[in-house]
């Protein structure tokens, strides 16, 4: 199967890109199922229930979230109804939604497959959660239990952890992919264990930005350490994801990035 991923959506650029782009990746790259990371799609914090909504209806399958899943309080219910859009695994026992989820996607052989997408948040840098490893662990048996095809989305800031991250799951999963730094890394491999890894897919969202920031208020909060609010930026945009292909033994048979400017692609 031919996976792609989505790195972080920000705001209404990043969300009209995937709308704008994604059925012709799909076809282009023969993509049989689609996951995207979107805690950053409403105005670059958080998701809401009709922006989810819009996602599924472009084509993606699963979707992932991340430190601002929460930001939008009418999405506490939906992603406690809605078992497609996740929130880290390794978050408090008791609140809403889940930390992973197997959809079954009609492939391009005509088959039914299944796919299992965990997710996790990391601790370095970030606000307190249970350990993602011990979690990854849990969650993989779980998931194991219905496809051996399973796809890990590590939302974390430190590189260290990440590489550790998909060194600990190496063998264990088809991949370990990054997300959170929104900055699109060129260190994608197959781990000897057939594990797909990659530190960080990076943004996808408004490319004259600081990290979909608008760069005129990020340059200022650096210049002035004032309290500002952060807007996503306009303009042109850029997807960031990875292709994945897997094998039916969950193993990777190769990763590769992908990146699409509207600078250039028009």
């Amino acid at each position: 199967m031919k996976i792609l991923f989505i790195g972080d959506i920000v705001g209404e650029p990043g969300r009209l890109m995937v709308e704008r782009t994604l059925s012709r990746i799909v076809l282009q790259h023969q993509i049989d199922c689609v996951i995207a990371n979107a805690e950053n799609s409403a105005a670059g914090f958080g998701i809401t229930p009709k922006i989810a909504e819009r996602f599924f209806q472009s084509g993606v399958h699963v979707l992932t979230g991340g430190n601002h899943i929460w930001d939008k309080k009418e999405i506490h219910s939906y992603i406690a109804e809605e078992p497609r859009l996740l929130r880290p695994a390794n978050y408090a026992e008791g609140v809403p939604g889940a930390g992973s989820y197997v959809c079954t996607v009609d492939t391009r052989s005509g088959a039914a497959e299944k796919i299992g997408v965990i997710h996790l948040a990391g601790r370095i840098f970030m606000a307190p959660a249970d350990c993602p490893f011990r979690t990854a662990d849990r969650e993989i048996e779980k998931v194991r239990s219905e496809t051996s095809v399973i796809l890990v989305d590590f939302h974390g800031e430190a590189t260290s952890e990440k590489k550790a991250m998909g060194w600990y799951l190496n063998g264990r999963v088809s991949a370990v992919v990054g997300t959170h730094t929104h900055v699109q890394t060129a260190d994608e491999e197959v781990l000897p264990g057939g594990t797909a890894y990659i530190t960080d897919i990076g943004m996808t969202g408004p490319s004259e930005s600081v990290i979909g920031i608008d760069r005129e208020i990020a340059i200022r909060k650096f210049l002035t350490q004032m309290p500002v609010r952060f807007e996503p930026a306009t303009g042109p945009a850029i997807l960031s994801a990875v292709i994945i292909e897997t094998e039916s033994s969950g193993k990777s048979r190769s990763i590769r990035r992908l990146q699409i400017s509207e600078r250039h692609d028009g």
